[in-house]
């Protein structure tokens, strides 16, 4: 099953799910979907802005509770372990809150930080204000590119298909090419 038949068989939950764990390429879609009138902008924000704090919250009392035996868990975790500790030393507040925009750190950096004894009313805050910049940040892409789309007068209908096939492609390709800078890197 495809991300898009995902979003077209499940829609708010799917966007919910998606957004508690990396859910970039699903809010994309679903930032397009709303474009389209499939999905409503406003509940699909809300959803995303939720299912990233929870998410991160969850991920953070796991940390909290099990932190340094369940990151020892996690196979080659050593280096994103130390890149969130010595984000954290320098930048206490910015790291919180951006955490969730570097890739290879959304689920761990959260579980890392509760394993550092921040204070949970911290956390929460900080998590909560990097949701509200998050959430509408990604839905705002996918719902951009159906105005970008729609500026350019292509019938979307005509080339929905083609016009989500390139969106996760690309969202596939931006993943690929992040993954492989920071195995390169390190």
């Amino acid at each position: 099953m495809s991300v898009a038949e995902l979003l077209a068989d499940h829609r708010y939950l799917a966007v919910f799910v998606g957004s508690l764990l990396e859910g970039e390429t699903i809010l994309v879609l679903a930032g397009f979907a709303a474009h389209q009138d499939t999905l409503s902008l406003s509940v699909t924000l809300a959803l995303a802005f939720a299912g990233g704090t929870l998410g991160d919250q969850a991920f953070f009392w796991l940390g909290r509770r099990w932190g340094s035996s369940l990151l020892q868990r996690i196979p080659n975790a050593e280096r994103r372990v130390q890149r969130v500790k010595e984000l954290l030393e320098h930048h206490h507040a910015p790291a919180i809150v951006g955490i969730r925009f570097m890739y290879g750190l959304r689920i761990i950096g959260p579980i890392v930080i509760g394993a550092c004894e921040v204070p949970p009313w911290r956390f929460a805050m900080f998590n909560a204000l990097g949701a509200a910049i998050w959430a509408p940040l990604v839905v705002g892409l996918g719902y951009l590119f159906g105005d970008a789309l729609v500026l350019l007068q292509i019938n979307l209908k005509e080339f929905e298909g083609a016009v989500l096939g390139l969106l996760i492609g690309a969202a596939v390709a931006f993943a690929l090419i992040r993954r492989w800078r920071s195995r390169s890197r390190g």
